[in-house]
């Protein structure tokens, strides 16, 4: 990890309360210092970077989230390491609701997720970092058995592949993990051959995140408040459940929802979310990726959205949306045990944190 690093923070709001707020992260003194916000930019609720950091994605989505009307990704340039942008274009999302973006590895494509019209899509990416139209986006069919929350398709993450040839939306409406052929260079998305992964019924699955090795895929289950392991075949792209583990402490019987899912650049730890018990469930990865549960640690804040790990895996960044307010962890390197590292900084609905 150098030195310092630039941290971006969306704010979920509409209006001026509705920014990106950019901030720096020095190693050896873990305290988020800010730097700038900019506001252009409504319901921001997701960011993505590409992988030469040259680039900033946001989710803009004018006046009522997840309305009837298209949403877009906003493309930005980063103007060096303080916190400053420059707004390239605007592409619709192609559905409404957007709520996760994602760039594949060659930062050639950027993938959306629209949660409220069920969908995902492949943006094509120009070489100055602007965003081109979608081919269309890929519509999902089915529901569950939660007649509130399942009652149609809720498209909540588009994740690549490791090598980028394959991608993966968790859909919470339809308890399923739909598995898709992408063709980086047109921004195209073909079915896989295994279409898709089955997760248990009502378990809502949301985000997805790949182990470094790249043999693992995880998936954290909003409704069910779990963890399940898939091993995953590089070759064919398909993947085949391993294991299932409980966020929650068997002793908790009140309402909670699972958020997002990380996992440290050495492979070792796996960090998931609990919004409602507000606290983290960290967990120790085997060799096979199976999951072991370390500890379930208070996250300082309430309804934990959001994590980031920093490239060298000592710190973990903790997004509490509700609580107003961002909570920087140390990691035990040997146990994975997250201890806190600073006071609490406070901004408003802080939804999505990205690490440069």
């Amino acid at each position: 990890m150098t030195d310092e690093m630039l941290v971006f923070i969306s704010a979920f709001a509409t209006g001026d309360d509705g920014a990106i707020h950019a901030f720096r992260l020095k190693s050896d003194a873990p305290v988020l210092e800010p730097l700038c916000r900019t506001t252009d930019v409504e319901n921001p609720f997701f960011l993505a970077q590409s992988p030469d950091g040259k680039t900033l994605y946001s989710i803009h989505e004018p006046g009522t989230f997840g309305d009837a009307d298209p949403g877009q990704v906003a493309a930005y340039e980063i103007l060096g390491r303080d916190g400053e942008v420059h707004l390239l274009n605007r592409q619709s999302t192609g559905g409404s609701g957007c709520c996760y973006l994602d760039v594949e590895p060659s930062g050639r494509a950027v993938l959306v997720a629209n949660y409220s019209s069920g969908s995902v899509a492949a943006l094509p990416v120009r070489p100055d970092g602007s965003l081109g139209e979608s081919a269309g986006p890929a519509l999902h069919e089915g529901s569950s058995i939660n007649p509130v929350r399942q009652a149609g398709p809720r498209a909540h993450c588009f994740a690549p592949s490791p090598d980028g040839r394959f991608a993966f939306a968790a859909d919470l409406g339809i308890d399923k993990v739909m598995n898709y052929r992408l063709d980086a260079e047109t921004a195209a998305l073909k079915p896989n051959r295994q279409a898709f992964a089955r997760t248990l019924a009502g378990a809502g699955p949301r985000h997805i995140t790949f182990h470094p090795n790249g043999q693992t895929l995880y998936v954290i289950n909003e409704l069910h408040n779990s963890v399940t392991a898939f091993d995953y075949e590089p070759e064919t792209g398909t993947v085949f459940e391993l294991q299932t583990l409980s966020t929650l402490p068997e002793e908790f019987n009140d309402t909670s929802h699972c958020a997002d899912v990380k996992v440290t650049p050495d492979g070792k730890f796996l960090y998931g979310t609990n919004r409602g018990h507000d606290s983290i469930a960290a967990y120790a990865l085997g060799k096979n990726g199976r999951l072991t549960l370390i500890a379930i640690e208070p996250c300082l804040g309430e309804g934990p959205q959001n994590l980031a790990i920093t490239p060298d895996g000592r710190l973990l960044l903790c997004a509490n949306m509700p609580g107003n307010n961002i909570v920087v962890f140390r990691i035990d390197p040997e146990t994975g045990r997250l201890t806190p590292a600073a006071e609490p900084v406070t901004m408003p609905m802080p939804s999505c944190i990205r690490i440069l």
